[in-house]
This record gives structure tokens, C-alpha cells and sequence, in this order.
């Protein structure tokens, strides 16, 4: 069976203008990359409310619990063949003040050393042509349903 993972699209309006909250996994395997690795925030669950998942790993990766009018988005299939159950919500936050939980990673690779990292290092709010372009190519169409919902 895929793997399912739930998320949060916070958006707000500035000056008018629509952006988006995106968040940069943490970890080595990231560091240097950045168009296409951005993503919701969001996480894995099992036997579990989906939207409920979606607040709780909100919260993980940034701190900050969310509240408001949960719009939900038609579900997506990433590449890796995992399905994201979204929900975009209006809001506003500091993402300087983003602190998430941290996973453990033996890194370097083969060396025994294990080392903790955030599973997101660092927030960013966006306009929407460059959300386009730094978020995960899978994760396109749940800005894109944001978009058709706001009209």
C-alpha cells in the first residue's frame, strides 16, 4: 500500500497579492538544493483523521499551531507513488520564528556517528509564480487547486 502523508498550504494575501508558505527539508540531503525540493508541510499517517494529521504535522515542522477555515484539496500522487491529502488555510506567521522537530541520521554515511537534524531548516512565504517553481514538481497542483478555489 502507498504511503500517505497530510499537509497544511497556508496562504495569505500581501498587498493583494497571493503567497504561499512553503518549508525546506532539512538534513544533508537538501542542503544544497532548492528549486523543486520546497514542500507544504506535512508528514506521514496511518489509521488517523487526515486533517488532524495535517495540524499535527503543521506543528512539527514548524511550531506554530494552525487554526481557521480548512479548505480541502484534492488529494496528489507525488513521483515516489505517495499520495498528499491537503488542505489550504488562510493565514499569517513569522517564519522567522519557525522551530521544527528533528530526525537522527547516521551521517557521515558509513561511519557508526549519528547526528540530529530539523526536519525543516528554514520557512518562506512566496508569490505564486515562484512557488511554482521551488516547490516539490508533485506538490504543483495543490497551489494550482488554491488558485481555482480563490477566483
Amino acid at each position: 500500500m502507498a504511503k500517505k502523508s497530510a499537509g497544511i498550504l497556508l496562504y495569505r494575501f500581501l498587498e493583494k497579492q497571493l503567497q504561499v508558505m512553503l518549508v525546506h527539508p532539512g538534513g544533508p540531503f537538501f542542503a544544497k538544493k532548492d528549486l523543486g525540493a520546497w514542500s507544504i508541510p506535512k508528514g506521514e499517517f496511518t489509521d488517523e483523521d487526515p486533517l488532524l494529521a495535517a495540524k499535527r504535522e503543521f506543528q512539527e515542522e514548524t511550531g506554530i499551531s494552525i487554526e481557521g477555515e480548512f479548505k480541502p484539496l484534492d488529494p496528489v500522487k507525488q513521483k515516489g507513488g505517495k499520495e498528499v491529502h491537503a488542505w489550504a488555510v488562510e493565514g499569517d506567521l513569522d517564519v522567522t520564528h519557525i522551530q521544527s522537530n528533528t530526525f537522527e541520521l547516521e551521517w557521515p554515511p558509513r561511519t557508526g556517528k549519528y547526528r540530529s537534524f530539523p526536519e525543516v531548516d528554514r520557512g518562506e512565504w512566496f508569490d505564486i509564480p515562484t512557488a511554482k517553481k521551488k516547490i516539490n514538481a508533485g506538490q504543483l497542483v495543490l497551489i494550482e487547486q488554491l488558485e481555482a478555489i480563490l477566483r
